[in-house]
């Protein structure tokens, strides 16, 4: 299979870099069983990636929870900073970063998460995310008008590096389905890294899958091949 070169890297953050989606999974499936109700694979499918208002939505409307979803965000975000206050990182995610830093090839955050919920998750790894251009929060951010899976998010990411590469020029590292699409429909190359449960189905969208960001090789994209620095 034959891909084209790219100049910048964008990234997803949850459960391609950190290691939270479980947690997520964990704080929803709470809230959804204090009304008698179970949070389905069918459900977090369509979950999965997507900002904070769009999640709540879905979760009230495909659970029928007896709540607004003002009240299921609530519950939503005090889960957050309660659960999420050191998510690790995932095998792979330092040494990529660190690694697109050395090499001076421009690299940025693309989340569905909202600031606050940023800034709780990431707070013991301030000097790594400080290596990235800029990062785009979704659920914050008043120039991303929809969530993944549109593109908004991504061609907002593009346009903020300062030399505003065209869509083509981007690659974008992605875990969920809903991220891939949004990806796709950008016209970027997206590499998927899907948590083990995700349906062959879901990962056809996707230009690469990866069980891991350990096996990636930047070589196949036109980007500076990695050393054996370990990290």
């Amino acid at each position: 299979m034959s891909f084209k070169k790219v100049t910048h890297v964008i990234f997803d953050l949850d459960g391609l870099l950190i290691d939270s989606e479980g947690m997520y999974d964990e704080i929803i499936g709470e809230i959804a069983k204090k009304y008698g109700k179970e949070y389905t694979f069918e459900a977090r499918m369509k979950v999965l990636g997507t900002p904070e208002p769009i999640t709540a939505k879905l979760v009230v409307e495909e659970l029928k929870l007896p709540i607004s979803t003002d009240e299921f965000l609530e519950q939503y975000k005090r889960g957050v900073a309660e659960k999420l206050k050191n998510p690790p990182l995932l095998p792979g995610a330092e040494k990529l970063i660190r690694h697109f830093h050395e090499h001076n090839v421009p690299i940025c955050l693309a989340t569905s998460s909202s600031t606050e919920a940023c800034s709780i998750k990431l707070q013991n790894y301030e000097n790594l995310f400080s290596l990235f251009h800029h990062k785009v929060m979704g659920s914050s951010d008043p120039e991303v008008k929809r969530g993944k899976p549109a593109p908004d998010i991504y061609l907002v990411a593009a346009s903020r590096f300062p030399d505003n590469p065209k869509p083509e020029e981007c690659l974008v590292f992605e875990d969920a389905p809903n991220g891939v699409i949004g990806a796709k429909t950008a016209g970027m190359q997206v590499v998927m890294v899907p948590a083990a449960d995700i349906q062959d189905e879901l990962k056809k969208p996707a230009t690469l899958v990866l069980k891991s960001l350990t096996d990636f090789d930047p070589t196949l994209f036109g980007l500076p091949a990695l050393n054996n620095i370990q990290h």
